[in-house]
């Protein structure tokens, strides 16, 4: 049976950090492919995200395109807001074995989910640490990753302020954000 990493989020912009965790799951599980799945709006934020669908995926395709074992859903912004995640994973349920891949931030907040029992039931979930945020979860698998204190939030406001962004995204979503402008 396929071992099948889930990574979900805005990806608002895809960042390094991101590629880094996926790729500490791909070798360390070890999975064969990681699916990033980027959501239409998260029912856990206020805001939609700043970057259009059409942006974030793209930008998403342009940061995957290199390592044959990413791949990218588009099952959540095929489906109305806002994107649960218990939803996709029955979705993919089929799929193999799955692995829910979360940031210590975004497990802290699994209670809040809707149904997180059955999201455990679902798949195995693994938490990679990030700055700041710590995790005790006993049935998790907890992801030996460089800690890289990039936030999407924080890309963005620079982005929005003139300043670049290379060497914090891959550098195809560098020249795109450069070239397009998704966040003013």
């Amino acid at each position: 049976m396929k071992a099948v990493g889930v990574f979900g989020g805005s990806f608002d912009p895809v960042h390094n950090g991101h590629l880094a965790i996926a790729l500490a799951a791909l070798e360390s599980i070890p999975l064969d492919r990681v699916l990033f799945v980027p959501a239409r709006r998260s029912p856990l934020k206020d805001e939609a995200p700043a970057g259009s669908e059409a942006d974030r995926l793209a930008m998403l395709e342009l940061a995957t395109r290199d390592e044959p074992r990413f791949a990218v859903s588009r099952i959540e912004l095929e489906r109305p807001a806002p994107s649960y995640t218990v939803q996709t994973l029955e979705a993919l349920a089929g799929q193999g074995r799955l692995f829910l891949i979360l940031g210590a931030d975004a497990a802290a907040d699994l209670p809040r989910w809707r149904d997180p029992e059955r999201v455990r039931r679902l798949a195995t979930l693994v938490v990679a640490r990030r700055p700041r945020s710590q995790h005790e979860d006993r049935a998790a698998i907890l992801l030996d990753t460089p800690l890289m204190d990039v936030s999407a939030r924080e890309l963005r406001a620079r982005a929005a302020r003139g300043r670049s962004l290379r060497y914090l995204v891959p550098d195809a979503v560098w020249r795109y954000i450069e070239e397009h402008h998704p966040y003013g």
